[in-house]
């Protein structure tokens, strides 16, 4: 039996897309960003590789000359909707959530397990869109995999300052250990354990212990 999962759009889809939206003239969407729009919801749920550009053309309803006269190349489009993703899925939502929900730099680190725990249940769980990606790329100096690579890196970046803050030593080597756990926690998700971020929190809590950080 499949684990019930909940329903609902995700805040950093649709909804979230309305942020910094760029507008034409006549107060409507500008064809660059549809095409975004169209592309970040189809890249997020099946991956750049199963989704090509003719059914983006299709979906958002313009005209291929108008696709590559605003995307030089399906890479390019792929690299803007890894920027988006960037922007709404790391900074404005998880990010955010974790500043949100923590009052310490420790209770932020283990608030983004318990923002992950609702992200999992839901029947619309996606993934880490920048390991997706990463993953369908073999070519290790290919632009799009390197663009992964960073977004990736920016959030230890962000792991890192929290453990900077919270006292810890080593802050990038304890980042590295901490986005181990958030990583291994969405694979499992998408094995469909749906107490894979209670059992990373459990995990974490244990790290930062290890290192005399107070969780409570």
């Amino acid at each position: 039996m499949r684990p019930h999962r909940l329903r609902g759009a995700r805040e950093y889809h649709s909804g979230a897309m309305q942020v910094a939206t760029e507008v034409s003239a006549g107060g409507q969407p500008s064809a660059r960003q549809r095409i975004l729009e169209t592309a970040y919801e189809l890249f997020s749920r099946h991956g750049t590789r199963a989704v090509g550009v003719d059914r983006i053309i299709a979906e958002c309803g313009i005209a291929k000359m108008t696709l590559y006269r605003n995307f030089a190349s399906k890479d390019d489009l792929i690299l803007a909707f890894l920027q988006r993703r960037d922007e709404l899925w790391t900074r404005a939502w998880l990010q955010a959530e974790a500043q949100r929900r923590g009052a310490t730099p420790a209770q932020r680190l283990l608030a983004i397990f318990d923002t992950f725990e609702g992200w999992f249940a839901r029947e619309d769980f996606e993934g880490c869109a920048f390991i997706n990606v990463m993953l369908e790329i073999d070519d290790c100096d290919n632009p799009v995999r390197q663009a992964t690579v960073r977004h990736l890196a920016d959030i230890r970046t962000f792991v890192s300052g929290l453990a900077e803050e919270a006292g810890i030593q080593d802050p990038d080597g304890f980042s590295r250990q901490w986005h181990i756990l958030m990583k291994g926690s969405i694979v499992s998700a998408a094995e469909g354990d749906l107490e894979a971020a209670a059992r990373a929190k459990q995990l974490g809590t244990l790290l930062l212990e290890h290192h005399g950080v107070p969780t409570a």
